[in-house]
């Protein structure tokens, strides 16, 4: 296998500043005091006042630093060394108390000082990851015993279509990674073209991954809307809730999994 890791890393960097610059992420309405976390996975997430949560894979910082401002403990991580620098300054400017890890998921347990409370991730993250049975041990042993874990994930029928969900053309899920030149997902792109490697998982593959490990899983719910309009045909039924066009109710967009951690 090529060094995943590296190039994703790499294709990361390269998307920091036209994502935060992007319509899509809405930088001003965040500094002005909105929250970036979408309503499903905040009802999902509950009370989170004084609670400790680790966030996996949180890019620039702007779910973390959300959830901090509702009084939450909250530590961010990601593996792109430029995201998590953009990460602190947005902290520093909003002066929020939240702390930030830069390293790759897989050696969080190293790093992390204790279990959490609570561990979320949600929206184009199992995809990046090789190892899902690793993944889920790297839950378990980042989650207090009875601590609750969320993730809102997009649902894998949706890789499987072409971009105009006309032809089926990809697996369901396959052990291989897909090696690509994609650009990014905001602002049409915006000219860039960048090497990476995924993954496409089934449902099966992320809950036996948490299952196997001492997660056990409270609800499995799949969704037909996405929070955000990630594809060319989507329309948006109800504010805030993005569904394909002519598949509204044909096809989930995403899937949410709530669990806990065995005591």
């Amino acid at each position: 296998m090529e060094n995943y890791l590296e190039i994703n890393r790499k294709a990361w960097n390269n998307r920091v500043d036209t994502h935060v610059n992007s319509s899509f992420y809405d930088m001003d309405s965040f500094l002005r005091g909105a929250s970036s976390v979408p309503s499903l996975d905040r009802k999902l997430l509950g009370d989170i006042q004084q609670k400790s949560i680790l966030h996996l894979q949180c890019h620039f910082g702007m779910d973390t630093l959300s959830l901090s401002r509702e009084g939450a403990k909250v530590t961010g991580a990601d593996f792109s060394e430029k995201a998590i620098a953009k990460a602190k300054e947005l902290r520093d400017q909003l002066q929020v108390d939240a702390d930030f890890i830069c390293c790759d998921v897989y050696d969080l347990p190293e790093i992390a000082k204790e279990p959490f409370d609570m561990v979320y991730t949600s929206y184009g993250v199992v995809n990046w990851l090789p190892d899902l049975d690793k993944w889920g041990k790297t839950i378990s042993a980042l989650l207090k015993p009875g601590g609750k874990f969320v993730m809102v994930e997009f649902h894998p029928v949706l890789w499987m279509f072409d971009e105009n969900f006309q032809h089926i053309m990809y697996a369901y899920s396959r052990t291989e990674p897909y090696t690509a030149e994609e650009p990014t997902y905001t602002e049409q792109g915006n000219g860039t073209a960048d090497k990476t490697v995924t993954w496409n998982y089934g449902l099966s593959e992320p809950l036996n991954g948490l299952a196997k490990n001492r997660i056990r899983i409270e609800e499995v719910n799949e969704h037909y809307h996405s929070p955000f309009n990630l594809f060319g045909n989507m329309i948006e039924l109800e504010k805030g809730r993005y569904h394909i066009k002519g598949l509204e109710d044909k096809i989930p967009v995403t899937y949410s999994i709530v669990a806990t951690r065995a005591k």
